[in-house]
């Protein structure tokens, strides 16, 4: 765009100047108050990390004793993440606007504790995007893969890991027993011939956008009769 090949430290900066001076558009500083509760939840997923670790070893150990060392081990990491989420969950709680978005969160069908504590923490912006930029935030919007006549297959791709994988694991069981209007969607899509897994995004994408809705409404899920 420059017309400039160098490329060094000083160049770049100028050009990534030049660049945030063309944007009139700003944007919220972070909440100071979500820092120490990022890195809490950092250490929850870790946790949770331990226990697929731990799983996946006892699935390849027959040896009594080494199994009681991974069951031990399991039961550690599962103790210290049941832990640290009520940690989490009375820190949020110390202030009532995110107490608020916490309650919110958890009275839709399907989003339980931990779906709802990684809302909170990882995705502040919750309540004040549409339902297309909260979905692309998170990685799970289909973007189009098309040109000329050339007709890709819809992909989701970036936004926050974080936000996705709590709400595809939550949308399984949500799809399948927790909230009814998820229950109808995957039927109906299952039916269409959608796969197991495009089932699965796809509920965790309305999972998002229930989410984002009581939120932006502060007011509560309500099932119909």
């Amino acid at each position: 765009m420059t017309l400039r090949r160098a490329k060094n430290d000083r160049l770049d900066a100028q050009l990534i100047a030049a660049f945030t001076a063309l944007r009139t558009d700003t944007r919220a500083a972070p909440d100071p108050r979500l820092r120490a509760c990022a890195d809490l939840l950092c250490f929850i997923e870790q946790a949770e990390e331990d226990m697929v670790r731990a799983r996946t070893r006892l699935e390849h150990q027959a040896d009594p004793r080494l199994r009681r060392q991974i069951e031990r081990d399991l039961a550690r990491a599962k103790a210290r993440r049941d832990r640290e989420i009520l940690h989490l969950e009375k820190a949020l709680r110390l202030h009532a606007d995110l107490g608020r978005r916490l309650d919110l969160g958890r009275s839709v069908p399907g989003i339980g504790l931990r779906t709802a504590l990684a809302l909170v923490v990882a995705m502040p912006e919750l309540g004040t995007l549409s339902r297309e930029q909260a979905t692309a935030l998170a990685g799970l919007a289909p973007f189009d893969r098309d040109s000329g006549k050339s007709h890709g297959a819809r992909h989701i791709a970036g936004g926050r890991a974080r936000i996705r994988t709590a709400l595809y694991a939550a949308a399984l069981p949500a799809s399948y027993r927790w909230n009814q209007s998820l229950v109808a969607m995957r039927e109906r899509l299952t039916q269409r011939g959608k796969s197991h897994k495009q089932t699965m995004i796809a509920c965790a994408r309305k999972l998002l956008i229930y989410a984002n809705t009581v939120v932006q409404r502060d007011t509560p899920w309500v099932t119909d009769a």
